[in-house]
């Protein structure tokens, strides 16, 4: 979960900055010197949105060991250490990677990711909360769960997708900034004015917002292939029973804590709350690996 919002936020980010960047430069203005140009506006987004989803993927290995506290295990320690080590670096020789970077961060919550632009240069970080709570089994099924997230390519696929999203969203932003200011100009012949720059940067965010809800959904539909991928890797008993742990240490009525940012507690329905979650219900992971079995 933290791999995709971390991804999502820093996107978003990155996006707003190189908007402000070309309008700052007078690329905007460029794009509308003798009316809406909409060839080299799409050239335009193309760069930007495929640039801002590149610059996200590059830069979410250091965004995620800063965000967490993500302290690499060079030289193992401690015995915990060591196995962790060693079971990552047996589930990569199994799955065709790179051996990933190991890192452990310090928080209750038990939880881990993977993440990085590069299958054979990744990071899998676990947090302490998480060798706490759970058996060596269900950990090692975890491990294996996020391994399959590397060895899949889900990084660079969701990269790609965020990339085309970006690419509409800055599109759509500045179709409709142009409408606004053409009508508040009264259809005079002059460029971009202060209804487009207010205009396309607003709809930059809502539209950004509402080009996440895609990436929730993609990242929703890879936990199932990630979760195959750990059964592989670790057994088909210890991912089920791992993900029947999880479920024990949450409560099936509250939101992960990462969730709460976006505003969503239990007051609305299931098929709204559902867009906004970067994992299915546990529940229904669990029934998909039974009814492979």
């Amino acid at each position: 979960m933290k791999r995709i919002l971390l991804f999502v936020a820093t996107n978003l980010a990155v996006v707003l900055l190189l908007g402000m960047v070309a309008r700052l430069l007078g690329v905007d203005r460029f794009l509308y010197q003798s009316g809406l140009n909409l060839p080299s506006l799409l050239i335009f987004a193309a760069i930007f949105g495929m640039g801002g989803s590149l610059i996200s993927l590059l830069m979410s290995k250091w965004i995620a060991k800063r965000s967490v506290g993500a302290q690499i295990i060079e030289q193992p320690r401690t015995q915990a250490e060591r196995w962790l080590v060693e079971t990552v670096q047996r589930q990569a020789r199994a799955a065709g990677i790179g051996m990933p970077e190991v890192a452990l961060y310090d928080s209750p919550e038990p939880n881990a990711f993977a993440t990085g632009a590069n299958r054979n240069a990744a990071l899998v970080a676990v947090s302490t909360g998480l060798l706490e709570q759970m058996s060596a089994e269900e950990v090692e099924a975890v491990l294996g769960h996020e391994v399959s997230h590397v060895a899949n390519g889900d990084m660079v696929t969701l990269s790609l997708l965020q990339g085309v999203l970006n690419t509409f969203v800055i599109v759509l932003s500045r179709v409709v900034g142009y409408g606004v200011d053409q009508f508040l100009s009264k259809g005079e012949n002059r460029g971009p004015g202060i209804g487009y720059w207010i205009t396309s940067m607003i709809l930059e965010i809502v539209f950004g917002l509402l080009a996440s809800l895609i990436v929730m959904w993609f990242s929703r539909y890879r936990e199932f292939h990630a979760d195959a991928g750990g059964a592989r890797l670790a057994g088909r008993g210890k991912m089920i029973a791992a993900l029947e742990r999880l479920r024990q240490l949450h409560e099936p009525s509250r939101l992960p804590s990462q969730m709460a940012a976006f505003g969503i507690n239990g007051g609305l329905g299931d098929g709204l709350r559902k867009l906004f979650m970067t994992h299915p219900p546990l529940e229904e992971r669990i029934a998909a690996l039974r009814q492979q079995a």
